[in-house]
């Protein structure tokens, strides 16, 4: 029998009960007390069987201890415990990377003045500008070169807030559509918007274009209007919570998710989730703010036990909306147990600078939106290409396997590091992590894993 690496494996009880995940494999198990107990004695005695049953004798029968050892060294002889890490170990980046998808920020300004924006107010530091058509179509004739052989590619319309430059949009998809059929390729259009300027055209276009929709509400109206005023000061719920809504009941709410940020000041957000999900959204993301520990919104690592308990109290609420025949789909719940990720994907993550790359106005290239205007990121420019390959190859090289922290932790190939910005401004490297979110991301997948689980062993309907 082969050594065991504790390392590989993780497990972890919720609402009863016990999960064991080999990390390797990605193979999930529902074990009982003395399985539990068994892998606790055998990591306390490095992996001496002999040693474990010892202990374990002073609380089971023999008969129980075999037939648990037994169980154990089955899944141990399948590669479904215990499995080690050969294939990881050879994996090289990609020498040519293939651009898969662009951000193209087509207005660097904004109609609301959020107070947690990383991008400063929509300008990112510079000054307040609108993409032209020409630019935007350079974009695109660079990412259908870049994207060598591929056939689907993606554009994210973002901002500040794109739909201050609609009409070049408009364009954009039309000129992207006509392009990409010339090659035989497919661009997959996204925008995102806070929906201020949500109206029947806009809405119309972007149904008829099959354009996906990422729409920004942060939920409950006080919690909304504290973080995401219009630059006089006054909310924007009361305009906004209508036209997003009319807009996913326009596309029988598909292709869409709406996009929240919670803060040190509603550390609840469960409730937010809540609210967004009793309005009718289905599809649903409300993410942890990353910011400067300084600042009075800024999450605090004294509100973790809260804020891990309130991922469990949000657990409680989907599974009991699916039990009751409305259910909703939470983004950080949605993890695929059955046949994960390709390995560059379990290990670089997002791809950002290198497969995903965002585009400014002026057509400068960056890694990814959360770069934009930092000139020491600046990596080329849509009308040369990527000139600056050594920068591409720092972000292809800052993968899992890369980063020390990560190399023990048991969701090293689901969360792929994390954010490269966040590691960035937070960690003070690429290869370190933001600690705080490593907290958060695990305690999401644990609660997403315990979905999965329960679902297969309590089928609805």
């Amino acid at each position: 029998m082969r050594s065991l690496d504790f390392n590989n494996i993780h497990k972890f009880s919720q609402n009863g009960l016990n999960i064991l995940l080999d990390i390797n494999s990605g193979s999930i198990h529902v074990i009982d007390e003395i399985t539990w107990d068994f892998l606790d004695v055998l990591e306390s005695v490095r992996g001496d069987w002999g040693q474990a049953e010892k202990q374990l004798a002073l609380k089971y029968t023999q008969e129980e201890i075999n037939t648990v050892r037994q169980e154990l060294e089955e899944l141990i002889n399948s590669n479904l415990l215990f499995t080690p890490e050969s294939d990881f170990a050879i994996y090289q980046p990609a020498k040519n990377p293939v651009v898969k998808a662009l951000c193209l920020h087509v207005a660097h300004d904004c109609n609301l003045r959020c107070g947690y924006c990383f991008a400063g107010t929509g300008a990112f530091g510079g000054s307040r500008s609108l993409m032209t058509e020409s630019i935007g179509k350079k974009s695109i004739d660079f990412l259908l070169k870049a994207s060598q052989n591929r056939r689907h590619v993606e554009i994210d319309f973002f901002g500040g807030e794109p739909l201050l430059n609609f009409a070049v949009v408009k364009e954009l998809v039309k000129y992207g559509q006509e392009q990409a059929q010339k090659l035989d390729k497919v661009i997959k259009f996204t925008l995102t918007t806070n929906g201020v300027l949500l109206n029947d055209e806009i809405m119309e276009f972007l149904n008829e274009n099959k354009m996906s929709a990422v729409l920004s509400l942060d939920g409950r109206p006080e919690v909304n209007d504290r973080m995401r005023p219009f630059p006089g000061g006054q909310g924007s719920y009361a305009l906004i919570k209508d036209k997003l809504l009319n807009f996913v009941e326009s596309r029988n709410h598909e292709d869409y998710y709406v996009r929240g940020t919670y803060t040190g000041f509603n550390p609840d957000f469960a409730q937010d989730v809540k609210h967004l999900a009793d309005l009718g959204f289905k599809e649903i993301s409300v993410e942890p703010v990353v910011t400067e520990p300084t600042e009075a919104y800024a999450l605090r690592e004294e509100q973790l036990p809260y804020l891990k308990e309130q991922y469990e109290v949000l657990t409680d609420y989907y599974w009991q909306c699916h039990q009751e025949g409305r259910p909703f789909n939470f983004f950080h719940f949605n993890v695929d147990l059955t046949q994960g990720p390709c390995l560059p994907k379990r290990l670089s993550g997002c791809g950002a600078g290198h497969e995903y790359l965002a585009v400014s106005p002026e057509g400068d290239l960056y890694p990814c939106h959360q770069f934009m205007g930092k000139e020491e990121y600046k990596i080329g420019h849509v009308s040369e290409g990527i000139k600056n390959k050594e920068l591409c190859r720092a972000f292809q090289n800052s993968h899992v396997l890369h980063k020390e922290e990560c190399k023990n932790c048991w969701a090293r190939f689901y969360c792929s590091g994390g954010c490269h910005a966040n590691n960035l401004a937070y960690g003070g490297s690429l290869v370190k992590v933001y600690k705080l979110g490593c907290e958060l991301q695990r305690k999401r997948l644990e609660c997403a894993i315990y979905l999965q689980v329960r679902r297969a062993l309590f089928p609805i309907g």
